[in-house]
């Protein structure tokens, strides 16, 4: 896989947002301070615990039981951000529609990277890929991640429904064993900058830029629901509001086969990133340093650690072991265990996840990009334009144009949405009786 594309830092004018959001929150220098070293120490323990535990450390639940885990279960699920989630699609219809993508490719002109032995393809209006995100089990499966979201408060948010899944169109990727992967290193998505800019952004970690870190609830509705994760209309970043990014697998992937990888705890993760910015070792201390007297409050460096300026817009979170050293990636980044066919896997859009650089297995591993999206105000308008671009063949409107596949062979069809929910979460119907 290619290397990606060089990244500058952060512009000046970036100071003057830390200073902005400062000026926001009484006592903030101080609050941030405290949490700060509180989150250091929580970070040396929990680092360690992720490391030992490795891939058991994700969490791994029946399709069949999603009704009835316990509490605790889906306290922990919520915890760590990440779940596989097995049988959620039977065996052979995967393997079909992993076997019609191949033929997808095999007979159209498509886009994909690397240019010279594509794997990972731009491409949308499959018939598999049709079938699958309007396939009742995977919306069932949204519906359930969905629902752990909720309001901090007790008020009923308008134009939000929980139970009504949507989905988000999306691609997929067909890698080949002993191919180098570089493309995708530890990141967050879902918006760079914007989760600093942005008030209905920034007002998602408000309990961490108060002090209050342990207070944050990364499942807060309120500004989530409102937040705008593409100030700078960069292509390929998402404007919906994702509960969970997913893929769908199509094929066995086990750990060092090219699998994702995770940073298990959303929480943790959160409250780190977001103060990070505020933060610079005293002369003479080092970066890692876990000892909060190393480090002292800045203002005047206009960095936003992990967040770098990319063709007039921004990437980003991007960490790495230089800019979040205390996250201990290279050690913490965990790969999911392994998956079979119609098994799915979930991040919380928060979450620190990445893809293995190595694939070592013998066979191709096959997802399918598919998320937990709701239905909202600002989703269901990005629904309508969808399914449009669907219609007509054309890439959904958050990616980048490109020639179609309205006259490709075995492309998707309205008819290949099977079930009313399916044709309710692709803008297809209002209701479903």
């Amino acid at each position: 896989m290619a290397q990606p594309p060089q990244f500058g830092p952060c512009p000046p004018r970036m100071a003057d947002l830390k200073k902005e959001i400062a000026a926001s929150y009484p006592d903030f220098e101080a609050g941030v301070t405290r949490a700060w070293g509180e989150i250091l120490v929580e970070l040396e323990k929990t680092t360690k615990e992720i490391a030992s535990q490795g891939s058991q450390g994700v969490p791994e639940v029946g399709f069949g039981e999603l009704g009835n885990l316990t509490p605790e279960r889906v306290a922990e699920i919520r915890r760590k951000g990440c779940v596989v989630i097995h049988d959620v699609v039977n065996d052979e219809e995967a393997r079909t529609w992993q076997a019609w993508l191949r033929d997808y490719v095999s007979k159209n002109p498509v886009d994909g990277m690397p240019e010279a032995d594509k794997q990972f393809f731009q491409l949308y209006w499959t018939k598999a890929q049709i079938r699958a995100r309007s396939h009742p089990n995977v919306l069932s499966v949204a519906t359930w991640l969905n629902t752990m979201y909720h309001p901090k408060t007790e008020q009923k948010l308008d134009d939000v429904d929980l139970n009504t899944p949507l989905m988000y169109a999306d691609r997929f990727r067909i890698r080949h064993p002993g191919v180098q992967w570089d493309a995708h290193p530890p990141h967050v998505d879902g918006g760079g900058i914007e989760r600093w800019e942005d008030k209905f952004f920034r007002g998602c970690f408000e309990d961490i830029l108060t002090g209050n870190w342990r207070a944050h609830d990364p499942y807060d509705l309120e500004n989530r629901i409102h937040a705008r994760s593409s100030l700078y209309k960069r292509p390929n970043q998402a404007t919906v509001f994702r509960t969970y990014q997913g893929w769908l697998a199509l094929s066995e992937t086990a750990p060092g086969e090219g699998t994702l990888q995770v940073f298990p705890n959303v929480m943790l993760s959160n409250a780190y990133i977001i103060i990070r910015p505020f933060f610079t070792p005293k002369e003479g201390c080092s970066a890692e340093s876990y000892d909060p007297a190393d480090w002292k409050f800045d203002l005047e460096d206009p960095e936003f650690h992990g967040i770098y300026s990319f063709e007039k817009a921004f990437i980003g979170p991007r960490p790495d072991t230089k800019t979040h050293p205390h996250l201990k990636l290279d050690e913490t980044m965990v790969s999911v265990p392994k998956v079979y066919p119609g098994d799915m896997v979930f991040w919380h859009c928060d979450v620190i996840h990445a893809v293995e650089k190595e694939h070592a297995g013998k066979e191709d591993s096959t997802v399918m990009y598919i998320p937990a999206m709701p239905h909202t105000a600002i989703n269901a308008a990005y629904v309508q334009k969808q399914k449009e671009s669907f219609l007509t063949g054309v890439a959904p409107p958050d990616f980048p144009r490109n020639k179609g596949e309205g006259d490709c062979i075995g492309v998707g069809k309205e008819d290949d949405i099977q079930d009313p929910v399916g044709k309710r979460a692709m803008g297809f119907a209002i209701s479903v009786a």
